[in-house]
């Protein structure tokens, strides 16, 4: 008799911790912007200033305001910098696995995004695909590589000139925390 209410209270804490499990895993995929389809950039985009603001310890609005624009002006320079980069998930690995959607025939992610939708596709980045698609001639391919190249330095020159106005303004403190949360190097 005593092993069967073991028995029973160990299959009672087995089902309910089953049960949990099931249910954080469901909040997490699904109903708390996950892989659900709930992404909201923009509320993303402001927790991320939030954070920052918080890390910062700026507690004056005028001060917050004026780091805030040029805080902004660096993460759309990096996410546009980012942009036309192949990497992980990029088509440069598609018929080899990487990309199963087109390996399979479905729809490959667009050139110079990714498929989480990192920034809007590179024309420079999409040409140079689709001349590589194509099979295009060794020097079409090269004046497209050099556009692409091109674009990419002026990006980082932009990058680079916005990461320099940010620090202009931070204290020694904040300038640390800038370097920690990736804003400038």
């Amino acid at each position: 008799m005593k092993k069967f209410k073991f028995l029973l209270a160990l299959a009672g804490c087995l089902s309910l911790l089953a049960l949990s499990t099931s249910t954080a895993s469901a909040q997490r995929n699904g109903g708390g912007g996950g892989r659900g389809g709930n992404f909201d950039p923009a509320a993303m985009r402001q927790r991320q200033l939030e954070g920052i603001k918080t890390a910062m310890d700026v507690t004056d609005d005028a001060e917050w305001k004026v780091l805030e624009t040029a805080i902004g002006k660096v993460l759309d320079a990096q996410q546009e910098a980012r942009s036309g980069r192949g990497g992980f998930g990029g088509r440069q690995n598609r018929n080899r696995g990487g990309n199963q959607d087109a390996a399979a025939g479905g729809n490959p992610p667009p050139a110079g995004g990714n498929r989480r939708g990192g920034g809007t596709p590179d024309p420079d980045v999409e040409a140079l695909q689709a001349a590589i698609d194509a099979k295009a001639p060794a020097d079409e391919i090269k004046a497209k590589l050099s556009k692409v190249r091109d674009s990419a330095k002026a990006k980082e020159a932009k990058l680079a000139t916005a990461q320099t106005d940010l620090q202009k303004l931070l204290s020694a403190r904040q300038e640390a925390v800038a370097v920690i949360y990736g804003l400038l190097k």
